[in-house]
């Protein structure tokens, strides 16, 4: 593991866009830090996002983890573009000259994924601990390490989403096209979920009065978990409903913000199998690709 992780950071060592990229996707995981500096004036009322209780722990294992996952892209680029590398460099030609089986090769750029993800992982954590323990109303032991599930989520989601984008690498061979087929598929399942919407509540739509109930999406979300980005998004659910100042203003105006927002063993599991295809079916393709 050892040997194939080296000659994997070796390649992205010397690869300028990687470094650049990477520098840039922890610079800006730091600057969720920035969220606490956010301060303004409405008349007389001074508002300060950090006392706001994002950074309340356990709260702030939610909060960052989502935030942090929306800069997720920018190492996904690093992954693409470090697979068709191999293909215009002829990296991937020599490597198997040189001795290395197609199984190293897929594992060596399975496991730097995975170091990818643990590094991001520790690095949301490490921040998030620093925040709360400035920040946070309640530095009890037992409440700060509570909901420590949504950084295992950030975790599964990172390894899953950067594996899609590995086995794109390899089927389209250049990583415009293939960060291009990532976009394409993501409005695919959109435009399926919109379908999926519109067809089980069809007969609400055709009805005079339609109430809020006869509008619920039905069926939808129980087929789309079971879709690969959508898997992926359902790991970490949006944070800020959960935010008590936002279900303060929800009860005096008489509305319900509960969801449910749990980190489910299921959808961990759903993620971890799309995983495991993605990287299978990499290794099936290189295996009958001629190189």
């Amino acid at each position: 593991m050892l040997r194939l992780l080296n000659i994997e950071f070796h390649k992205l060592k010397h690869n300028r866009a990687s470094r650049v990229l990477t520098i840039i996707y922890f610079a800006l995981l730091t600057s969720i830090a920035l969220i606490a500096a956010i301060k303004f004036d409405i008349g007389p009322i001074e508002f300060h996002l950090a006392d706001q209780g994002i950074f309340n722990f356990p709260y702030i294992w939610h909060f960052n983890t989502f935030m942090a996952s929306i800069f997720k892209f920018f190492l996904l680029l690093v992954i693409v573009s470090m697979m068709a590398n191999e293909y215009s460099n002829k990296t991937l030609k020599q490597n198997l000259i040189d001795g290395l089986s197609k199984k190293e090769f897929i594992l060596s750029k399975f496991y730097t994924v995975i170091v990818f993800a643990a590094i991001s992982t520790l690095f949301v954590f490490v921040v998030s601990m620093i925040l709360g323990l400035i920040y946070s109303d309640y530095n009890e032991a037992s409440i700060i390490f509570s909901d420590l599930e949504y950084l295992l989520a950030f975790f599964v989601k990172l390894v899953g989403f950067f594996s899609f984008g590995l086995f794109m690498g390899i089927l389209v061979k250049r990583s415009a096209f293939a960060v291009g087929a990532i976009l394409v598929w993501f409005f695919v399942e959109s435009i399926f979920k919109g379908f999926l919407f519109w067809n089980f509540n069809k007969d609400a739509f055709k009805s005079d009065s339609v109430s809020s109930d006869s509008l619920s999406p039905i069926g939808v979300d129980d087929i789309m978990q079971f879709f690969p980005l959508e898997s992926m998004a359902n790991l970490i659910k949006e944070p800020f409903t959960s935010l008590n100042a936002v279900q303060s203003v929800a009860k005096q105006v008489g509305e319900s913000l509960s969801r449910d927002v749990d980190v489910h063993w299921y959808q961990l599991l759903i993620v971890c199998v799309w995983t495991f295809i993605f990287i299978y079916l990499s290794y099936r393709l290189l295996q009958k690709r001629d190189l």
